[in-house]
């Protein structure tokens, strides 16, 4: 009765453009450029933050100056946006948000993923497929 509810039945619309790297896992197509891309990002925003709060010093230099600085911008952005009583619960979620998307900018521009050959299509940015673009936008909705 309630067949036609079912969305199984009807055929996706597909739209590809170029050739891309897939990963199956049970019924599901992962997009693994994107994966590996993104996981790059995360990795050096890990790394940053590990490197950054290894050795805290009351003057920073360096990775930890560089990271203080991303948060005080961070805060203040927030801060500012939000508005001085209720900022500081949101600056993790903007901050990570932040960047991320700086990062992943940045390493389309910088990183050479030109150079990493693989089976199908090419590493490109993150933020750069839409599928990121919209999970992020998924996010803050």
């Amino acid at each position: 009765m309630l067949n036609f509810l079912n969305f199984y039945s009807f055929p996706l619309a597909e739209l590809e453009v170029g050739k891309h790297l897939y990963w199956q896992i049970g019924n599901l197509k992962l997009h693994g450029q994107v994966f590996l891309t993104s996981w790059f990002v995360i990795g050096v925003l890990t790394l940053a933050s590990i490197l950054a709060s290894s050795n805290v010093k009351r003057i920073p230099r360096g990775i930890q100056n560089l990271m203080e600085f991303a948060l005080e911008f961070i805060r203040d952005l927030a801060k500012n946006q939000i508005g001085e009583k209720e900022y500081r619960p949101w600056v993790p979620f903007v901050g990570t948000l932040f960047l991320f998307i700086f990062v992943s900018n940045w390493s389309g521009a910088l990183v050479p993923f030109k150079l990493i050959h693989l089976p199908e299509g090419e590493l490109a940015a993150p933020t750069s497929d839409i599928n990121t673009t919209v999970a992020l936008a998924l996010l803050t909705s």
